[in-house]
């Protein structure tokens, strides 16, 4: 799809994307820059975990480590200039499991591996009694952040000038709430929305799903150490899009289909409080990166050019202190 980059000078963050290299599944420095040079004025991203270059031995809870090893070798190639003007993985959140008695430590070796870029945790959540719903990456256990164990490790961010990214599924909003509540000193980053399940008992029950999700999130928009990450709505397991389409949807598709989400958030959050992403290469199953950055812009068309602003790069910029 050859579509026309809308506002082509608009500064943007991208605060979530990943890198791994899966056995023929290769999202890498150069399959992002293939994507974040496709038009827009991408100024800099921000790396978030996905169990990417492990540690192969040493302390179990310690192996995450080399994630943001990986990472930040990753962000100097980008930081060196070679490879164009966007500085990529300028922020890093990497994974800890908060539950285990060194989680200190484990945050601790990660500072110390990226000094410069190591700005957060996110130890997912995402847990589903149906077995047509896949748990998320990490495998967690059900009510993961109510659990005492968690909570301990969780309390150690704040200490150390850490977020917390917040990923799991849309029934499960309210966990994220008690947890804002709880610890209303550290900034805690929803992801994707909250996970608004379109797949197994959800699939067929869009407009369902969205009635039950908005007082969830409305909720949870009242806990003022909470931002939001506009996107990661288009994957598979968010059941918008079908799975066998010839081609992927323009950047106005895009928008009929999704913008409900976007619109709500916005209007709770608030501009300041909000920021697009692209959660790419997983998006990537159903949107193309140019289409995706040209819906964003189709759907902030309307507010001021400072909101613009927010939702584009100053809220990212600002919570992942990358100025």
């Amino acid at each position: 799809m050859d579509e026309p980059i809308l506002e082509p000078g608009r500064r943007i963050c991208d605060p979530h994307h990943h890198l791994w290299d899966r056995g023929g599944n290769r999202y890498l420095l150069d399959e992002l820059l293939a994507d974040t040079s496709s038009g827009h004025n991408i100024v800099s991203t921000v790396f978030v975990e996905c169990l990417s270059m492990y540690r192969a031995d040493g302390p179990e809870e310690m192996r995450c480590v080399g994630e943001t090893e990986f990472v930040q070798g990753v962000a100097a190639m980008s930081a060196s200039g070679g490879y164009g003007p966007t500085r990529h993985a300028a922020g890093i959140v990497s994974r800890a499991n908060l539950s285990h008695p060194n989680a200190a430590k484990v945050l601790e070796a990660h500072i110390a591996a990226s000094p410069n870029r190591f700005r957060g945790v996110r130890d997912a959540a995402g847990w589903h009694p149906s077995p047509d719903v896949r748990n998320s990456h990490t495998n967690p256990p059900e009510h993961l952040f109510l659990r005492e164990d968690f909570r301990r490790g969780f309390a150690h961010l704040a200490r150390l000038g850490l977020s917390f990214e917040a990923w799991l599924y849309h029934p499960q909003i309210p966990e994220v709430t008690a947890l804002a509540r709880a610890f209303p000193e550290t900034t805690i980053i929803l992801n994707h929305f909250g996970g608004p399940l379109g797949i197994g008992p959800y699939a067929g029950r869009q407009k369902e799903v969205f009635e039950e999700w908005k007082p969830a999130l409305d909720e949870l928009a009242t806990c003022p150490n909470v931002v939001a990450k506009l996107g990661g709505v288009n994957m598979p397991l968010n059941g918008l899009w079908a799975s066998d389409r010839a081609a992927p949807p323009d950047s106005e598709e895009i928008v009929a289909t999704t913008k409900h989400y976007y619109e709500h958030t916005i209007d709770r959050f608030g501009p300041g409080r909000c920021m697009f992403e692209s959660n790419f290469p997983v998006d990537k199953a159903h949107v193309g990166y140019a289409e995706l950055w040209n819906a964003f812009k189709r759907m902030a068309a309307g507010f001021r050019e400072d909101e613009k602003d927010a939702m584009f790069y100053g809220t990212a910029t600002r919570v992942y202190r990358l100025e």
